[in-house]
């Protein structure tokens, strides 16, 4: 924003304090902050939502808006910018904003931002432009989910219900979501349950985690047939073979998770599923080494995340593997397996599935030894040193848009919500010593877990 405005929103910011409002996911209480680290994740984020505030395009409401197109006297007629809008960005914006429980609802940039996500939402219920419809819709419906105003609520009902044709399985028709529609499967095949942007004709893990974001936030039962269909893709994409049936995962233990269960349409027939991050040698459960699918950071922590809303026994194997790969690859400093790549939005999937996880802490593996971790004190320390004085995030990798400085302040500053939201405990953990796992290499832990990571 620039101007008067700008001006207003810079003060509405700095007025507002620090809070916390999601509701914990899963069991006992969210992982431990201090008072120091609480205080210290309120100015945090108080300095993001005025960077964020101030950025809100005045004209549309939205942030991250393309440039309109120059007007061409030729032709009189509306003309769309070149490249589509992306009213997701928007969603992780408001979402993070309304996190604070002393922003208020009817605050312009909220009803602002409202509108500028509403008027995307198209006569399917979708709420997208011209692209990645799935990525679009769930984080709008994460954002409206949690507005208390009639006219943000009336929009979850038909976005949930595109949405959910958007799955693979039994609800998917082939129509809509038009060149990126799901098609109705069955169980036994590869993409069931799963959900992707559709470009490349196959569903992936990191789209099935914001849609899952978006069936909790809309208060979706864990019963539901859509969340119990994204169960049997979560176990394909598991690096575990006590519970993933494709064969890439032969003889598996990692327990973390890749992107996809395959490359593309094309090379479905091939079952030899996708990760981010590569290969890597792995020995197998019979003691023989192979090359198998790196499991990775932050889809382990999105696949993890939607085991706590699906509400899984916390001593369920898909459930303790995955937290023996979490408890092995413990790290701030980077996306266990692809270092600075995707890196922020790690971040966000890192403290969505251990605020959903809910225990006050936990063990995990360092160097030759075991270390306690308050993961909410570690996160709010990093995000400091990422911070600029302005606001955002400095950016650290390019790739998937984290060179775009709303989006990493959007996820950091939902990140820093989800940290303060911890209850306070007495005291501090010990200063943080991570290891880097080199590709290929065994690090401590249950079972060969390897690191690898991305976002996509």
């Amino acid at each position: 924003m620039e101007g008067a405005q700008g001006a207003r929103s810079m003060t509405r910011a700095r007025a507002l304090a620090a809070g916390a409002c999601a509701v914990v996911l899963s069991a006992a209480s969210a992982s431990a902050i201090d008072a120091a680290h609480k205080a210290k994740a309120d100015a945090l984020a108080a300095k993001a939502e005025s960077f964020l505030l101030a950025h809100q395009d005045k004209a549309t409401g939205g942030w991250s808006v393309p440039e309109a197109p120059k007007a061409d006297p030729g032709k009189p007629e509306a003309q769309a910018p070149s490249q589509p809008h992306m009213p997701g960005i928007t969603g992780l914006v408001l979402r993070g904003l309304v996190m604070n429980p002393k922003m208020s609802h009817d605050d312009l940039a909220i009803t602002s931002g409202v509108k500028y996500l509403l008027s995307h939402q198209q006569p399917d219920g979708g709420i997208y432009d011209r692209a990645a419809p799935a990525y679009n819709t769930s984080l709008a419906i994460s954002a409206l989910s949690q507005i208390k105003q009639p006219y943000a609520q009336d929009a979850v009902k038909p976005a949930l219900k595109f949405l959910r044709h958007l799955q693979w399985g039994e609800e998917a028709d082939g129509v809509v979501g038009g060149k990126e529609a799901a098609k109705p499967v069955t169980k036994d095949h590869p993409f069931y349950g799963g959900v992707g942007y559709g470009r490349s004709g196959r569903p992936d893990t990191s789209n099935l985690n914001m849609f899952m974001d978006a069936l909790q936030d809309a208060g979706v039962p864990s019963t539901d047939p859509a969340v119990q269909r994204a169960l049997v893709f979560l176990s394909r994409t598991q690096m575990l073979d006590e519970v993933n049936d494709m064969p890439y995962a032969d003889g598996s233990r990692q327990g973390g998770f890749v992107y996809s269960t395959a490359e593309n349409a094309e090379s479905i027939d091939k079952r030899a599923g996708q990760s981010q991050a590569g290969t890597m040698e792995e020995t197998l459960s019979d003691g023989t080494t192979a090359s198998r699918l790196r499991a990775y950071g932050s889809m382990t922590y999105a696949g993890f995340k939607s085991y706590a809303y699906a509400k899984l026994d916390r001593d369920d194997v898909r459930v303790t593997s995955a937290l023996g790969w979490i408890k092995s690859n413990y790290t701030v400093d980077e996306n266990p397996g692809m270092g600075s790549e995707g890196q922020y939005y790690y971040y966000l999937t890192f403290s969505r599935a251990l605020a959903a996880w809910g225990e006050a802490g936990f063990d995990v593996k360092v160097n030759e030894g075991v270390q306690r971790r308050d993961w909410a004190n570690d996160l709010v320390d990093k995000l400091e040193t990422l911070q600029e004085p302005d606001g955002q995030f400095r950016s650290v990798n390019k790739r998937w848009m984290e060179d775009n400085p709303v989006l990493i302040t959007a996820y950091s500053l939902i990140a820093l919500r989800e940290a303060q939201q911890s209850p306070l405990v007495a005291g501090a953990g010990a200063p943080l010593q991570t290891t880097q796992t080199r590709p290929g290499a065994k690090p401590a832990g249950d079972g060969p877990a390897k690191p690898a990571g991305g976002v996509h």
